[in-house]
């Protein structure tokens, strides 16, 4: 490894780089399971940490752990170290947090239902196009009128809201439908049930937080353990990858092409981004994607096939590192075929060939020369990491966990004012004054009809209200929300 280059591997005599310059332009690490892409991602994480680079990496299976211990000392790795022709090896650790959405196996990682934002929500929802109109109207009521929707209960207490002073709002802000708002309400009970009401809470996460480096210079590595949740909630795991890819994009200043990134991402089990996503939601991914390289922030995608991604996804990754694919079908023998046309040629090697004979460690690798220009493919026997291959025992988990700078920092939700706390305060003052009003009614025997007078009384009740609300939290705000791309707020985010 020179100054700025990750040693990946050896094609025969010669080695391949990555300049790590090129990092913002993306890459894939793709490859059938088994065949070796959780080390490959571990050697280009330790690498990037080396060269001072911050990195966030989801840890799919929960044996990334230990990328902050040294190696053990093994025969396989010293014969591979040979074969490659690493003359600078040894085994260390590198420097590593831990996080968890569930606050179990690291530090709690939260965001708020506001910075989500509908589009995101919708799609985690699996909302119907009615659905989504009327959770997109809730956010812009809440925006409108100052309501903070931090938590799950936020947003249950602005749905009932809307549905019972729906006529009111009719004008406003459409038919509100109390079949629509019921599917919405149960949808927040299924993800209550996954681990969402842990997830969605303050404090949120802070990004600086995610983009550290230690008194060595060496970036430090976020390890997300989603080995849970990715096989029993993949949609909220998706969705909060993409919150944080938006949160990144919306928040950082523009840098342009620096000699090294200030965060590269790594999205295992990429394909969960986009199974089912809708159309407009894709292309709001692929448009972040597309313009987040101007922030200085690398973007790697894990998974089986590159056949996974959207084209205008995969069309802007620069780096691929192509484990084994597996032919048992006439699918996967065509999935073959367009991965292999994928790459640029080299007439040197049968690239679909080649595909389905490599071993484990072994990989099909291009990356991005000094101008940007893609080089051959390289048939790459790739490196060994430095840290240790497999999970950290729980007890070095703990340790690492009590000795972190950020011990305690996230440990306790804060449940401060908010959109639940303000509705439930209006419901009890109109309450009290048409219980007022009712009396007064009763005590003057006014000819006018009871039920006239009430409906007049609740739609007086909603305006003041809103008015209140208005009031109240303006005071505390004092400015607009802006939403970003994927819908989430933009700048100021902390309130």
């Amino acid at each position: 490894m020179n100054d700025n280059r990750i040693l990946v591997g050896g094609a025969g005599n010669d080695q391949v780089h990555l300049d790590v310059a090129m990092a913002n332009r993306h890459g894939l690490v793709a490859g059938a399971t088994g065949t070796g892409k959780t080390v490959t991602l571990q050697v280009l994480a330790e690498g990037f940490s080396q060269l001072g680079v911050p990195v966030f990496l989801a840890d799919v299976k929960g044996d990334l752990s230990g990328l902050a211990r040294p190696a053990n000392p093994h025969p396989k790795i010293d014969e591979r170290i040979e074969r490659i022709g690493i003359t600078d090896y040894r085994a260390e650790s590198n420097p590593a947090l831990f996080w968890d959405l569930a606050g179990t196996q690291g530090h709690p990682i939260r965001a708020t239902v506001s910075e989500l934002g509908p589009l995101l929500l919708s799609n985690l929802f699996e909302l119907n196009e009615t659905q989504s109109g009327i959770l997109f109207a809730a956010f812009r009521i809440a925006d409108e009128e100052g309501l903070l929707l931090l938590d799950l209960k936020d947003l249950r207490a602005l749905l009932n809201w809307m549905g019972q002073n729906a006529k009111a709002l009719r004008s406003n802000y459409g038919n509100i439908s109390a079949a629509s708002l019921g599917a919405i309400q149960r949808r927040l009970l299924v993800l209550e049930s996954q681990g969402g009401a842990d997830f969605l809470a303050e404090p949120a996460v802070r990004l600086a937080d995610l983009m550290q480096s230690d008194f060595s210079g060496r970036g430090v590595i976020s390890l997300l353990d989603v080995s849970r949740l990715v096989h029993e909630a993949p949609r909220l795991y998706a969705t909060f990858l993409l919150w944080l890819l938006s949160e990144l994009f919306e928040n950082l200043p523009e840098v342009g092409d620096a000699d090294r990134p200030k965060l590269v991402f790594f999205f295992d089990e990429a394909h969960l981004l986009f199974k089912g996503a809708p159309k407009a939601l894709v292309d709001k991914i692929e448009q972040v994607v597309r313009l987040i390289r101007s922030k200085g922030v690398g973007v790697f995608f894990v998974t089986q096939s590159p056949l996974d991604l959207p084209d205008a996804v995969l069309g802007q990754l620069g780096m691929k590192i192509q484990h084994a694919l597996r032919a048992f079908t006439p699918k996967d023998r065509k999935a073959i075929r367009a991965v292999a046309e994928s790459f640029p040629d080299n007439p040197a090697i049968d690239t679909r060939s080649v595909l389905t004979e490599l071993g484990v460690g072994e990989a099909l690798v291009s990356v991005l020369d000094g101008k940007g220009r893609p080089t051959p493919v390289q048939q790459t026997l790739l490196c060994p990491p430095r840290s240790r291959i497999g999970p950290l025992t729980g007890a070095e988990r703990q340790d690492l966990l009590a000795r972190s700078p950020l011990a305690g920092r996230y440990d306790e939700t804060i449940d401060r004012e908010s959109a639940h706390e303000l509705l439930a305060e209006r419901a009890e003052e109109a309450a009290a004054a048409e219980q007022a009003a009712a009396k007064a009614t009763a005590k003057t025997k006014a000819p006018a009809p009871r039920a006239s007078n009430r409906q007049s009384y609740a739609e007086a009740a909603v305006k003041s209200a809103l008015r209140s609300v208005s009031s109240t939290v303006g005071r505390s705000i004092g400015r607009q929300i802006v939403r970003g791309l994927l819908g989430g707020l933009f700048g100021g985010r902390r309130r």
